[in-house]
């Protein structure tokens, strides 16, 4: 007996078996999270959303497919993102069994939006090719950029895994990185559709009674896997094609820039008696090299710009000037309002500019209304920032035009376009310290890849104890420093200009595709014979 949408009911009275179901999706959502940064197995999205197909296939109700993909959500995001403890604890302070609570919560919340995709999929009905090909991967994501919008943490977002060898990437400059969710859905469900009869022929000769789903395309296997096979090399072989067009050109000449890593540890960071040797540090660093734009980690500077001593910055700024380079320094700032930002300052032979983080990291840089009681168990240092403006400008620097931003901002592709196509380089100050030795700086030199993909831009990255990396326009670290060293990284990057499809749409066209896709699924379910 099956379904209208080809799915096989699951045995009446038989928990058991749906608790092992559950128990190996939460292992498949853990070993999905090896396909991110540093592991980075680009194939396994596809092979565990394949499989997690497979089994909301056979889930029998919305509720259980539900299940299943909270399941998979908990071991993708408990595995993918349990670092935010890290912080917590190690460095923010607070007392382990709340770190511990609070990072649970936080990956439970994150896990509801594969839970969704399961849910809706089942109730969307039609048949498992339809939802393979199209419900699934315009849901998958349709979630990941709702992640990103509406949560604003789209760490693990399906694409961000296709970076490095994929050509699936390919698609980030037209579509963004959720345009290579999409593209990373689909053939996960191409595959999990050519499995699918074979999986039926298996399951009818080892399971009594059992009976092959003839939305399954009986007798028909080596068909449909051709062209199940075919779909998976025309998805590939155009992101090979696309891989040859060149979306943006030399902007000038090459710039020759140094990235400094000052390895402050963060439990030193903004210790009163470190200050002196903080400071020592990066002029060292800073005045090692001769590149033409130097830049400074987030909060190089641990202390408000107008208490720094003026001597300290005079004798940067005469040095920059003298050799015709500039600085781009991360330090805090305050303004006439006596409001405070997480900033970059750029000294040297152009005129002094800023940046101030716009998007700010809640509970990190600002307390929610209401939730000023955290500041009790959390100890983070120059917690209440105000957000800068909405409408950055690139900062000229070096001969060429920069846009900023800080610590996580870059993971906001969005956001990242709002200086472009006037700007003709990225640059990313981040202190990934507060994560201490884990995956997370990792994952955001991942994430960072994947912007100079979509803006077709280098992205220098200067961090505080790594990843410290120079990217070319098309996501290749060009030169990297190892994680935790004091160390200066010098690098020769070309600026460029013109803009990409995402450069001036954005994620309108992805989404348009993904409604449509969602539309036509809608419009084929309630058209199939008892369809939900």
């Amino acid at each position: 007996m099956t379904d209208a949408a080809g799915a096989r009911p699951p045995p009446g009275g038989e928990p058991a078996r749906f608790a092992l179901l559950l128990f190996l999706s939460l292992v498949l959502g853990a070993l999905a999270a090896l396909s991110f940064a540093p592991a980075s197995l680009f194939y396994g999205p596809i092979l565990a959303l394949a499989v997690l197909l497979l089994m909301w296939r056979a889930a029998g109700s919305a509720r259980r497919a539900a299940a299943l993909g909270y399941a998979f959500g908990l071991g993708l995001f408990g595995a993918g993102v349990s670092w935010v403890y890290v912080s917590l604890a190690d460095f923010g302070g607070m007392p382990e069994f709340i770190a511990v609570l609070a990072t649970a919560m936080f990956c439970m919340i994150l896990a509801l939006y594969p839970a969704a995709v399961g849910c809706a999929q089942h109730r969307l009905g039609g048949s498992f090719p339809m939802r393979a090909l199209l419900t699934v991967p315009a849901l998958w994501a349709l979630a990941d950029w709702l992640r990103d919008v509406v949560t604003g943490f789209p760490w693990l977002a399906w694409g961000y895994s296709q970076v490095g060898t994929s050509p699936l990437t390919a698609y980030a400059p037209i579509f963004g990185v959720f345009g290579v969710s999409l593209a990373t859905a689909l053939a996960a469900g191409l595959l999990a559709l050519a499995l699918s009869p074979g999986l039926d022929r298996f399951v009818d000769r080892t399971t009594p009674g059992a009976v092959m789903p003839q939305a399954a395309f009986p007798h028909t296997f080596p068909l449909l896997s051709f062209f199940c096979g075919a779909g998976l090399l025309a998805l590939f072989g155009l992101g090979f094609g696309l891989r040859d067009i060149t979306w943006t050109e030399p902007a000038g000449p090459p710039l020759k820039v140094a990235l400094l890593q000052g390895n402050i540890a963060q439990n030193l960071k903004f210790e009163e008696e470190w200050y002196q040797q903080t400071l020592t540090t990066y002029r060292t660093l800073a005045l090692s090299t001769d590149a033409r734009l130097v830049v400074w980690p987030e909060t190089a500077i641990p202390r408000l710009l107008d208490t720094v001593d003026e001597d300290y910055l005079e004798g940067l700024k005469k040095r920059a000037v003298a050799a015709g380079a500039d600085m781009l320094i991360g330090v805090p700032h305050r303004d006439e309002q006596d409001r405070y930002y997480n900033s970059v300052v750029s000294f040297g032979a152009s005129r002094t500019q800023s940046y101030s983080k716009t998007h700010l990291v809640p509970f990190g840089e600002f307390i929610p209304t209401g939730f000023h009681w955290v500041l009790v168990i959390l100890n983070i240092p120059m917690g209440e920032f105000t957000r800068g403006a909405d409408d950055p400008a690139p900062l000229a620097v070096a001969g060429t035009q920069v846009a900023v931003n800080i610590c996580y901002e870059d993971a906001f592709g969005e956001e990242i376009i709002r200086q472009l196509p006037a700007a003709n380089l990225l640059v990313n100050v981040s202190n990934v310290a507060w994560f201490g030795h884990s995956i997370a700086p990792d994952q955001h030199l991942q994430i960072s890849r994947m912007r100079a993909i979509e803006t077709g831009r280098p992205m220098l990255r200067a961090t505080n104890t790594g990843v410290t990396a120079a990217i070319d326009a098309d996501g290749k670290v060009i030169a990297a420093l190892p994680q935790f060293i004091e160390a200066v990284l010098t690098a020769r990057v070309q600026p460029r200009a013109g803009a990409t499809p995402f450069i001036r749409a954005g994620n309108l066209p992805l989404l348009a595709i993904v409604f449509a896709m969602l539309a036509v699924a809608a419009a084929l379910g309630r058209r199939a014979p008892g369809s939900r």
